[in-house]
């Protein structure tokens, strides 16, 4: 039950920290296993919780936000929860306005077209202030998981932010986006610079508040190549795991693992394993014994089945994860998704894919 406000002060003594351990790079009974997305629209409580309120109203709203992040975990044995918000968030603490249109997605009524337009975003941002209702919405759901598993705060990646406030919504070539990178690379680091402050801070309040651990997606690497990742992408990626990892100690709060999802950015690999993350989240498109190659033995690596990959019958699912844990090890692993669950997808075919993780791994793990 997601009730009482309460504080950021005695929660509930953890009993699985499974995923957390894997995170850490320590030995696992079974590998761990979490969906993006997992608290979504394939779930039909989800869509009636959500039937009255606008998109953003609900991410505005800590006891919905709460009662959706319990929601998979009430139907399957998940081994971590992912705090129900939005990246564009981050955005709106920026002063710019976001509209949830159906069939479209995600729409900035006044999308950042001229360097100019960089005047009119708020450049101090006070998180408390402006993102607030999601530390309370982290807070409440630490305390109403009872301690069941690690509660996962997160954020979108400056790159990805950046690219949904110029193009004003989704985009297949980002082509206004990447124009500012060429035509205006000082606007777009100053742009950049902005975003990586505001994260930073927002990433260390949800530590404050209760997140166990942290992921930071970089959901449009794939429209950046080599180069552009380099320039615009990877400084501000490795930025905010220091400072949130300084401020963190600072502040003398836990120093909870993190997660770097860049998607589709197998031409970074090397880098990332050297950004300061713990776990690096990997799509389906990249053989896990490449990843593992790539990125070496002392970073954990999450990922990555294909999540089309659910609408097969159930036990090719388990097929298909007997295959993955075989090619990453059930060791310095976390299973998961190589991107979030579809809308249309059945929940028993998510139970399938937790259960299949959970047995194989700890057959794996005897023999």
């Amino acid at each position: 039950t997601c009730s009482l406000p309460r504080s950021p002060k005695g929660f509930p003594k953890l009993k699985n920290d499974t995923f957390l351990r894997a995170a850490r790079g320590e030995e696992t009974e079974h590998t761990p296993v979490w969906c993006m997305r997992q608290a979504g629209r394939y779930l039909p409580e989800f869509r009636e919780t959500r039937a009255s309120q606008d998109f953003f109203a609900t991410c505005r709203n800590p006891k919905l936000c709460c009662e959706l992040t319990l929601q998979p975990l009430r139907r399957f044995p998940l081994d971590a929860a992912i705090i129900f918000s939005d990246i564009l968030v981050v955005p709106q603490a920026l002063g710019m306005e976001v509209v949830m249109v159906t069939g479209k997605g995600p729409t900035f009524t006044e999308p950042l077209k001229e360097v100019e337009d960089l005047l009119k975003l708020r450049q101090k941002v006070d998180v408390t202030a402006e993102l607030g209702y999601v530390f309370q919405a982290i807070t409440l759901t630490r305390h109403s998981l009872e301690g069941k598993v690690p509660l996962i705060g997160f954020s979108g990646a400056p790159w990805t932010l950046m690219s949904y406030m110029i193009e004003g919504g989704g985009s297949t070539t980002m082509a206004k986006a990447k124009s500012w990178l060429y035509r205006h690379p000082e606007a777009s680091h100053r742009l950049l610079r902005l975003l990586a402050d505001v994260i930073i801070d927002y990433l260390v309040g949800q530590v404050a508040a209760g997140a166990q651990a942290l992921q930071l997606f970089e959901s449009h690497a794939g429209h950046l190549g080599p180069e552009l990742f380099q320039d615009f992408a990877l400084p501000y990626i490795r930025d905010i795991a220091q400072a949130v990892k300084s401020k963190l100690k600072e502040e003398a709060l836990p120093l909870v693992p993190m997660i770097i999802f860049a998607k589709d950015a197998h031409y970074a690999l090397r880098d990332l394993a050297h950004a300061d993350y713990e776990v690096v989240g990997l799509d389906w498109t990249i053989r896990p014994q490449e990843a593992r190659a790539q990125i070496g033995k002392d970073v954990t690596l999450q990922g990555n089945l294909d999540p089309c990959a659910l609408y097969a019958p159930k036990e090719k699912i388990g097929e298909l994860v007997k295959k993955m844990l075989e090619g990453f090890g059930t060791q310095r692993y976390i299973a998961n998704l190589g991107h979030g669950l579809y809308p249309d997808m059945n929940p028993e075919h998510v139970g399938a894919f937790v259960e299949a993780v959970h047995a194989h791994s700890r057959h794996i793990n005897k023999h």
